[in-house]
């Protein structure tokens, strides 16, 4: 349900990246239903512990900035939308934050 709501807000998308554990079936799925190439991040197997994955730290590079905003911490919204609200505050917090950033003069 998810990636049929995504697919049909945004045209565009073309590659969507997923956890080893969405191996299977769903590849070809969205490849035919919604023109859609699914990439699986996977974990080698000679792996020993905390190793970070490839595209797997945006994602969790986004969890941390979100969770800066400590009304974000926990599930405290009654709502979705005023959930959503909070995202977007957060979001915005950080795209201000760097574009107000000092950047050295080019000469």
């Amino acid at each position: 349900m998810l990636l049929a709501r995504v697919a049909a807000a945004h045209h565009r998308l073309e590659l969507v990246w997923a956890d080893g554990g969405y191996t299977g079936s769903l590849v070809e799925h969205c490849l035919a239903t919604f023109a859609l190439v699914l990439a699986i991040v996977k974990r080698s197997d000679d792996m020993r512990g905390f190793v970070v994955l490839p595209k797997r730290w945006i994602v969790e590079r986004l969890f941390a900035h979100l969770m800066r905003s400590r009304r974000l911490v926990r599930d405290v919204e009654r709502r979705t939308t005023s959930a959503e609200a909070m995202v977007y505050w957060s979001m915005i917090m950080i795209m201000i934050r760097r574009l107000a950033r000092r950047r050295p003069s080019r000469a």
